[in-house]
This record gives structure tokens, sequence and C-alpha cells, in this order.
């Protein structure tokens, strides 16, 4: 399995942006789908996950926040939306799969997309 993610850029403050992440090849069942960040220097930070057995966690801060996840009706592709970007919003955005639970440690993800980079600027 491949996962591509895809949609980041340049934002301006209070703006909006969808991000997608796009898996290709089979898998012998349904996957959770974790969204992490990462700005340079820091770890990879949980920001949400998405499985069948679990539904959708939103981990940390970003619970009941300005990120919402929704998915196509394959189920291979996730669409991370950002509203109300800030400037500490910028950094670059990962998708990853994992087994059938979803939690917000991303060691435990695999494989990992190449990640999109959101930079949110005036």
């Amino acid at each position: 399995v491949q996962l591509q993610a895809s949609g980041g850029g340049l934002v301006q403050p209070g703006g909006s942006l969808r991000l997608s992440c796009a898996a290709s090849g089979a898998t012998a069942y349904d996957p959770a789908i974790g969204w992490f960040r990462q700005t340079p220097g820091d770890e990879r930070e949980g920001i949400a996950c998405m499985s069948r057995e679990d539904g959708v966690i939103y981990y940390g801060n970003f619970r009941r926040s300005r990120f919402t996840i929704s998915q196509n009706s394959s189920k291979n592709t996730t669409y991370p939306r950002i509203d109300g970007l800030r400037y500490e919003d910028t950094a670059t955005y990962y998708c990853a799969y994992k087994g059938l639970y979803c939690n917000g440690y991303a060691i435990t993800y695999e494989p990992w997309g190449q990640g999109t980079l959101v930079t949110v600027s005036s």
C-alpha cells in the first residue's frame, strides 16, 4: 500500500484548506488512517485518526477544534479540512496507516505518505 498526501500550499491566516490522502494498493482489512503534522526539530504530532472500529478520534489540542476529517465512499481517500488557519498551523502534514484501531502515537503507524507542506503566511 502506498499513501499520497496532497493539498498543501500557501494560505493566508484565517483561510481554509482541504488536504487529501489517497491510498493505492489493496489491504486485507480496513486500516485506521492517521493524520499527523510536524515542524522542523519537533516530533510528529497526532491530529486525528479514522477507522471503522473507532470512527473519528481527534487528539490533544485538536479535539473540538478547527480540524475535521471525512472520507470518500470507497474509503481509499481521506480529507482533513482545516478552518481558521493560524501561523502555528504551518507544518508538513502526513497521513499513515495502522492496524484496525486508532491511537495518537506516530511510531505505531506504517506506511507513511510523503507529507504535504502547509504554510500560513500573510
